[in-house]
């Protein structure tokens, strides 16, 4: 909690799953609290989130459903507790990756002849 509270969390690359009934975040980094002993946390562990079983239901329609995935968006205090704000979102197409690819591309040509003029 406290490594939390200073912002030391990363949710890049987290996602997650429903194992056995229960929903689990994977992947999510909290880094160590650095005035700790040695008996530590692991940064990268998989962690379980506490939700009412009428909403796990819901989510395992949705992502068997649908093939949809569970993606956190953000972290926030409420009441002294950390809540974790995920959504069930859908993976890109082929033809969105390449999209975004000549996209980036693009940008970054602009970028290297602005910086040319200059």
């Amino acid at each position: 909690m406290k490594s939390l509270r200073q912002g030391k969390a990363n949710l890049k690359e987290s996602f997650g799953r429903i194992d056995n009934g229960e929903v689990y975040i994977y992947n999510m980094h909290i880094s160590p609290y650095a005035f700790a002993n040695r008996f530590n946390h692991e940064p990268r562990r998989t962690r379980k989130l506490l939700l009412h079983k009428a909403q796990i239901k819901k989510l395992i329609g949705k992502v068997q459903e649908k093939g949809l995935t569970l993606v956190p968006l953000r972290l926030y205090f409420k009441r002294g507790r950390c809540k974790l704000e995920i959504a069930l979102a859908k993976g890109k197409k082929f033809y969105d990756k390449r999209e975004a690819i000549k996209k980036k591309d693009s940008d970054r040509e602009l970028q290297r002849a602005l910086r040319r003029k200059i």
